[in-house]
């Protein structure tokens, strides 16, 4: 089967690149080629690369030509100049599905985010919900992943917290009185998604990824602290400090260490979707602890 992998070298999608050829299926990786965390995905046997714009929709028809499905995993968490939540999320999303259709694809797998919902003040979760929208309202056979916080080795929240027990060992909580978090294993995400574009699993539904236990990210921080060897000091912090901290670091540095959006779900806890959806079948459910283990396996040395 070939597969065609929006956001192809962003870190979900080289997972599932990964876990499809493993398995004897085509992959083509569709993706601007910025992100460069792991070039080698690009060398993969049974792998091609399309350099192309998430909202060209000539050029994605293209890329998706003999594609039995596709999975768009492409998005940001941050704006910067024209890539905006608009552009990526909404026109992007639109310019998929469209192509899609027009290249004869059968399955298109939307990766989203748990908390996203319209009208709730929130450019980035509304993009997202829009998202979500276009490809339930597309005439193809669908299934869409409400997404919680995800990890594992190239991720943003391994790697940004392993850095930061290393260099300075002190973290303050988003909000004196934290919210749950339901971490998920990248390997069981791209297992979802394989049931779903190869098996046709999930058709026409609107599924929850979340981990197996609710904990609050200080405890992440514990433990990745723990399975590196290192001690950390936890202090409580009020929300609003982090949301000036992300707002000077969003205007000082191209990539900043932590955005406004990212605050917006840590404040509100990232355990539970928003609006309820589907339930997974008891087999697809994650499994997969963050124990240190999990975490030396997830961080690059």
């Amino acid at each position: 089967m070939r597969v065609a992998i929006t956001g192809g070298t962003g870190f979900i999608g080289r997972h599932l690149a990964a876990a499809l050829t493993a398995a004897g299926h085509d992959v083509v990786l569709v993706a601007r080629g910025r992100d460069r965390r792991d070039a080698a995905v690009r060398e993969m046997p049974r792998v091609s690369f399309a350099p192309v714009d998430v909202a060209d929709e000539p050029a994605l028809r293209d890329a998706f030509a003999g594609c039995s499905a596709v999975a768009h995993c492409a998005g940001i968490n941050r704006e910067r100049g024209e890539q905006t939540y608009e552009r990526v999320h909404v026109q992007g999303t639109r310019a998929v599905v469209d192509a899609a259709r027009a290249a004869g694809v059968r399955r298109l797998a939307l990766v989203s985010f748990l908390r996203a919902r319209p009208n709730c003040d929130s450019a980035y979760h509304e993009s997202k919900w829009a998202a979500e929208e276009i490809v339930r309202g597309s005439g193809l056979e669908f299934t869409v992943l409400k997404e919680g916080i995800t990890y594992g080795l190239g991720d943003h929240m391994l790697d940004h917290l392993s850095r930061t027990v290393r260099l300075l060992p002190l973290f303050a909580t988003v909000g004196v009185r934290e919210r749950p978090l339901r971490p998920v294993a990248v390997a069981d995400t791209a297992a979802i998604l394989r049931a779903a574009l190869v098996d046709g699993r999930l058709a026409n539904q609107t599924v929850a990824v979340t981990g197996p236990e609710a904990i609050p990210l200080s405890e992440v921080v514990r433990r990745v602290a723990h399975a590196l060897g290192r001690h950390v000091v936890i202090v409580p912090a009020p929300v609003l400090a982090h949301y000036a901290l992300a707002w000077t670091l969003e205007h000082a540095f191209g990539t900043p260490l932590v955005s406004r959006a990212q605050v917006r779900m840590l404040a509100e806890g990232i355990s539970e979707p928003l609006p309820p959806c589907d339930p997974l079948p008891d087999d697809l459910a994650p499994r997969t602890r963050l124990t240190s283990e999990a975490i030396r396996a997830g961080v690059a040395q």
